[in-house]
């Protein structure tokens, strides 16, 4: 097949690296977003979201005429679906930007066409948008009912990228792909093949759903035995960064490092999509996530006891006048992203639990949410946060360490996610 022209529906952490990509290959792109600001953004060559490299690919594509932003779905020989797919209710999967999405393609659709959808999904997700789109289409035909011989190929391809190395490992990592025939597979390794080095394996669509969500299940247990082994320790008065430095010396044993809970949109969500389609079988997986959601309230629970610690020492202070500063609200180190950040959702509760007595610093955005903008948590530096009588470490950004070689004063320090380790 000939790829003249891909169509990103999506402009995201994923879509737009994506867009990106396939562009500096000299391929015409058309990246289709909902918001304006993301459009006009990119269209002058400029980044909405922090990602390193990223800035630079998409200015060169932009400048040279391969890749642009709209509004509107247009005419392409690939569709790539990156939209969110966040949950709803007790956990129940939302695939409505996937419908939403897949109708705004069905317009422009044309017999020979390529629809992936890289979006994170429950199993069974790609057939659900193949039935949308054959609602949309009856003058096409899809996979669904003519197998082999039909118009349109479909495919699930996850993206499997690391946030703050997602150039890097699009281009470097072996990619799933999932066709709803073999000759949709084979349409979309052609395609991914323009830029990816790594292996293009083949399976089935509903095995692809299933290889993504396994792996971030299998992160997200691993993540589950060290906060839970933290929560363990704190009890028993052990060290537990000590212990899983002396537990990893044994040589079959690698314990991860626990924090203050799980975040951003994989695996914080995905573990529910096989919880979902498999209720009374995902015991496991239902734990582990239960017990990495707990932890932020655990964490709560830790600053409110320092407030109580802090003012038994201190007899003149009352409990209005203790001050807070929270170090990091992203989901992950050196990145701005707050998707299911619990760290967010730890200094949203603080702040709820102490109005007007906290502080936060996060190098990596430039306003704090309106979530706490309402609380009146101030965003502030790495210097005047020090100032607070405790001092909640909740993401490892690279440059706190280096704003800490200074020395760190004799304040109250919680230390939730191994930044001193």
């Amino acid at each position: 097949m000939s790829f003249e022209t891909i169509s990103v529906i999506g402009l995201g952490y994923i879509g737009l690296p994506t867009a990106a990509v396939f562009a500096s290959r000299k391929k015409k792109v058309i990246g289709v977003d909902v918001s304006r600001h993301v459009v006009d953004t990119i269209n002058e060559g400029e980044i909405h979201i922090v990602e390193p490299e990223l800035d630079i690919v998409v200015h060169a594509a932009v400048t040279e005429g391969y890749l642009k932003a709209t509004l509107v779905a247009e005419p392409a020989d690939a569709f790539l679906i990156a939209v969110p797919t966040p949950f709803k209710g007790d956990h129940e999967p939302d695939l409505s930007y996937i419908e939403a999405a897949s109708k705004s393609i069905a317009r422009v659709l044309k017999k020979g066409d390529l629809v992936i959808l890289e979006s994170t999904s429950p199993v069974g997700a790609t057939e659900k948008m193949a039935a949308w789109l054959a609602e949309q289409r009856s003058d096409l035909t899809f996979p669904q009912t003519h197998g082999e011989n039909s118009d349109i190929r479909m495919a699930h391809c996850p993206e499997r990228v690391l946030p703050g190395h997602v150039i890097r490992e699009l281009v470097e990592n072996d990619r799933v792909i999932g066709g709803m025939t073999s000759r949709c597979s084979q349409a979309a390794i052609e395609l991914y093949k323009i830029f990816v080095e790594g292996e293009c394996i083949e399976t089935n669509a509903r095995t692809a759903e299933m290889a993504k969500l396994t792996e971030n299940s299998f992160r997200d247990v691993n993540i589950a035995f060290a906060n839970e082994l933290s929560i363990i320790c704190d009890k028993l008065g052990v060290d537990v960064w000590e212990l899983i430095r002396l537990a990893n010396r044994h040589p079959r044993v690698n314990i991860l490092q626990p924090g203050p809970g799980v975040g951003g949109h994989c695996i914080a969500v995905d573990p529910w999509f096989i919880v979902s389609k498999a209720p009374k079988e995902a015991k496991l997986v239902r734990a582990a996530r239960e017990v990495n959601d707990s932890k932020p309230k655990w964490v709560v629970n830790k600053v409110r006891l320092a407030v109580t610690e802090l003012l038994k020492v201190n007899s003149e202070m009352t409990e209005s006048d203790v001050t807070i500063a929270c170090f990091g609200l992203a989901f992950k180190p050196d990145v701005d992203d707050l998707r299911e950040s619990p760290a967010l959702i730890i200094t949203e509760e603080v702040a709820r639990l102490f109005p007007g007595q906290v502080v936060v610093v996060e190098p990596y955005i430039k306003s704090v949410p309106e979530s706490l903008k309402r609380a009146e948590v101030e965003l502030v530096s790495f210097s005047v946060a020090l100032r607070a009588d405790i001092l909640v470490f909740l993401v490892p950004h690279k440059v706190f360490l280096e704003q800490s070689r200074g020395g760190m004063p004799g304040r109250l320090l919680l230390d939730e996610c191994g930044f001193f380790y």
